[in-house]
């Protein structure tokens, strides 16, 4: 068994060889393929080297880092517990790295009392030193489950995905971001027990782990009964301030997504608590997804929270089947669990939502979505989610004002939730605010990155573009928008109301002759009542709507 594997760039070998006579000085026995002979099976023999080594040095250069072999070797031996990685230039490592403690040695040349070159030399020993003792010496004990109380709000039920955030590891080394390390995990289980998506363990339930210590965390997953783990580090990169994170599936270690964030070093305190937004955001968003697809996987027997999740999921698509179907997922969310409030809420906002893109002004049918609404408000009328979906569906059902009021109290209780901030952002366009409607339509894409509801945030994002009057970016927002969903007769409606006022009439009606395909019913009567829904207050509304009437008696169905 060797005890040192070094990995790196062909094009960095004479660094290379600075390490390897180093540590062959300090008595180690080092691998690297210099020392291959002449008829050798290059990709067996350095398996063979990799697997059995008790510790695998990972020299990351620009070069190296973008090298599948060192990007494989440094994987594997990650896998092994085995990785002693640094650094022998700047650069940026790939990400799944960035959690792992990384020797800065990029002035290193050879120096044997260098004292970032000794401290490195450590960790080393240690790795291998480690290698040799009993695994039952060299397994780090587990703390016992602690005694805390998951910080499940009353009104939610279901079977929301467990998490718990590991101390983050601080790489600087200096108090000040030891402290700074100890406050992210705190603000972040903060910002996440707010929202409804996901059960945050408290912060006491890890507080006095160490997270250099565990190595099994499967085993800790299940002390502490959580489905997610999530750990990170602080560390200064320059000017800035790093946080990378990983989020992890409890019961195999597998690294289900990681994030990086910068902030500059000047600017912490004061943009320290957007930093803690964006980094919950983006986690719940992850989650909910990943939660997202394990309930559409699951037959049979589901939850009211699944069942909603389903209902969700299926506005993926903005046609009448998957409008339908939200609607059906949510009843069986509410069949399920009678008082549940979130399925009642999104049966509301459902029911409103069809009602808003196909059905006839009906005040029986107002009065029957709005009853939902208030039963789910009832049930759980300070929460957050509760909140956002009442005033979200009260906007689809024409109480604009009103709706505005409850999505605007949603974002105050929980700003760093991306849900919030889009049916939030959707009220204010309605009700002719489309400067602070774009602000939280594109919060809404920086908490939600990869959101399934991506598209209808860009789409918003449009019509208070329009609204505006900013058209080339109109323009470019329209375009990620039919990316992402190309069957939303709506954009094609406000693109060909551009079309036309900038003179260009053939590709004004080449745009509503879209709207009009078959199979999307799109026809006038539809199309003036979706637009004078969507933009009730606009001060163009009337002269627009006398350009589409014009543009759909200049054009005919299906052509």
């Amino acid at each position: 068994m060797t005890d040192i594997f070094l990995s790196y760039n062909r094009e960095d070998q004479a660094r290379a060889k600075l390490f390897a006579n180093a540590f062959a000085a300090q008595g180690f026995d080092v691998w690297w393929d210099v020392g291959l002979h002449t008829g050798d099976a290059y990709d067996q023999v350095t398996e063979k080297a990799l697997r059995t080594a008790k510790a695998v040095v990972v020299l990351w250069s620009t070069r190296s880092v973008e090298s599948r072999w060192v990007r494989a070797e440094a994987t594997l031996a990650d896998r092994n517990k085995t990785l002693v990685p640094c650094m022998i230039e700047p650069c940026d490592r790939p990400i799944m790295f960035e959690l792992t403690q990384t020797a800065e040695l990029a002035h290193w040349q050879g120096d044997a009392h260098d004292q970032a070159w000794t401290a490195f030399l450590h960790d080393v020993r240690r790795f291998v030193t480690k290698a040799a003792l009993p695994e039952a010496e060299a397994q780090a004990p587990i703390l016992a489950p602690p005694t805390v109380e998951e910080t499940l709000r009353p009104g939610q039920s279901g079977s929301a995905p467990s998490l718990a955030v590991l101390p983050f590891i601080n790489r600087s080394l200096s108090h000040e971001d030891g402290v700074f390390a100890e406050g992210m995990v705190e603000d972040v289980i903060s910002a996440l027990s707010q929202g409804s998506n996901v059960r945050v363990l408290g912060a006491t339930a890890t507080a006095n782990m160490n997270r250099a210590a565990i190595t099994d965390l499967a085993a800790v997953g299940s002390q502490l009964g959580v489905r997610y783990l999530l750990e990170g580090n602080v560390r200064r990169v320059g000017a800035t301030i790093r946080v990378t994170t990983q989020l992890l599936e409890a019961a195999t270690s597998e690294v289900l997504w990681a994030g990086r964030f910068d902030r500059p070093l000047s600017e912490l305190a004061e943009l320290q608590e957007d930093l803690v937004t964006e980094v919950a955001g983006s986690l719940e968003t992850q989650v909910y997804s990943l939660e997202m697809e394990r309930a559409l996987k699951k037959p049979g027997d589901i939850t009211a929270w699944e069942a909603v999740a389903r209902c969700r999921s299926a506005y993926r698509k903005f046609d009448a089947n998957s409008m339908q179907t939200g609607i059906e997922l949510a009843k069986r969310a509410v069949a399920i669990a009678p008082d549940y409030p979130e399925g009642n809420a999104v049966l509301a906002a459902a029911n409103s939502i069809l009602y808003w893109a196909a059905s006839p002004d009906d005040p029986a049918e107002v009065s029957r979505i709005r009853g939902i609404a208030e039963h789910a408000l009832a049930l759980a009328p300070d929460d957050a989610t509760i909140l956002t979906y009442f005033g979200h569906a009260l906007c689809f059902i024409g109480h604009h004002e009103e709706g505005a009021r409850y999505t605007g109290r949603a974002v105050r209780k929980v700003p760093g939730s991306g849900l919030m901030h889009s049916h939030h952002g959707i009220a204010c366009v309605m009700i002719n605010q489309c400067e602070a409607g774009l602000s939280h339509l594109r919060s809404a894409d920086r908490l939600m990155p990869g959101s399934f509801a991506t598209w209808s945030t860009k789409a918003w994002q449009s019509t208070a573009l329009y609204q505006l009057g900013h058209w080339t970016e109109t323009e470019a927002v329209i375009d990620e928008v039919i990316s992402l969903i190309p069957t939303l007769p709506t954009v094609y409606l406000t693109r060909a109301l551009i079309r036309a006022k900038s003179g260009q009439d053939s590709d004004a009606c080449r745009q509503i002759e879209i709207a009009r395909s078959p199979g999307w019913g799109w026809e006038l009567a539809r199309a003036e009542r979706v637009y004078r829904r969507a933009v009730p207050c606009s001060p163009t509304l009337e002269a627009d709507m006398a350009i589409i009437r014009a543009l759909y008696a200049a054009t005919r169905p299906g052509s």
